[in-house]
């Protein structure tokens, strides 16, 4: 079983940044796929970004490209999510998510999942 714990979700103003963290325990780390979700209220859970074992591949979903940066520590355990300039439209809750299979997966089929961090963005 990996328990994963999500932190440095809060409320920003369009524009600014934030840094999301998830660290992860209870398998190797380096065994792992990584990816972040987002859910906003009344809507379906949506993929962010993901990275794959060692860090090498990554992915992202168009509406983030450019602005969310996905990157991996495999010595603490965690993964991150830098996010900058960002828009109300990426207010939600972020979900990380673990996966056995090497790749980062693009679609809500994790393994396991955190229990999510709020991000919201004012205009």
């Amino acid at each position: 079983q990996v328990q994963l714990v999500e932190s440095g979700g809060g409320l920003v103003q369009a524009g600014g940044s934030l840094r999301l963290s998830c660290a992860a325990s209870g398998r190797t780390f380096s065994t792992l796929s990584m990816g972040w979700f987002r859910q906003a209220p009344g809507k379906d859970r949506e993929f962010a970004a993901a990275i794959n074992w060692i860090g090498g591949r990554t992915s992202y979903a168009e509406s983030v490209k450019g602005r969310f940066t996905i990157s991996r520590n495999n010595t603490k355990n965690t993964v991150y999510l830098q996010m900058n300039s960002l828009k109300p439209e990426d207010t939600a809750v972020y979900y990380c998510a673990a996966d056995k299979r090497p790749f980062g997966l693009t679609t809500p089929t994790y393994d396991y999942w955190g229990q999510g961090t709020q991000v919201t963005v004012s205009s």
